[in-house]
């Protein structure tokens, strides 16, 4: 008999974002990094990176008022209402120019909740969560501003060290959060990076 997907029953995070207007319940993960970090506070330009289906960009919109400004990148459409604040572009970051994303650069905030389809084996798909980590972190090194911070998702791996240094090279200083939202069988945590260095 096939198990039971857990991811696909609706918890009190998915039921509390549906009820808050938010279209998946990740937004419990940033608005926990967002507490403990402090990253984002009004007039802020941000780009959002894996932003399908929209909840990082909506409370990343509501948290840098009208005077803010989104870019929000995903394989897939965001098809919940958008904010005039924010301008989403339908495409692979991994594909996508430095330039096609310099739309509100230089950006104060580089946000990345991007990961691979999963293939079922977690050292492949650890691999592949670095690598979109590390295209974040190109795109960081072309349009982020000294002084800005970074959030990536990763799945824990062998290449967690790795990333963490190329992080901690560029940045000054460097955390490894695991929000509460997090399920408890996710290999996901989130690289939180303040200080981008001149």
């Amino acid at each position: 008999m096939a198990r039971a997907n857990p991811y696909r029953r609706p918890d009190h995070f998915a039921q509390r974002a549906q009820k808050s207007g938010y279209p998946a319940r990740s937004v419990f993960k940033l608005a926990d990094i967002d507490g403990r970090a402090r990253l984002l506070r009004r007039g802020m330009r941000v780009i959002d990176l894996g932003a399908a289906p929209g909840s990082w960009t909506l409370y990343a919109a509501e948290r840098i008022g009208a005077e803010g400004r989104v870019l929000a990148v995903d394989l897939q459409p965001i098809t919940v209402a958008l904010p005039p604040t924010v301008t989403a572009i339908v495409g692979d970051a991994l594909d996508l120019a430095n330039d096609d994303l310099a739309l509100h650069a230089p950006y104060d905030l580089v946000l990345s909740d991007m990961a691979p389809a999963t293939t079922g084996s977690r050292q492949t798909d650890a691999i592949r969560s670095a690598a979109l980590v590390e295209r974040a972190i190109g795109v960081a090194d072309a349009l982020a501003r000294p002084g800005s911070a970074f959030v990536a998702k990763l799945f824990m791996g062998a290449e967690y060290d790795a990333v963490r240094e190329l992080l901690r090279h560029r940045y000054d200083a460097l955390r490894t959060l695991r929000p509460e939202a997090v399920r408890a069988r996710s290999v996901e945590v989130f690289l939180v990076a303040t200080g981008r260095k001149a």
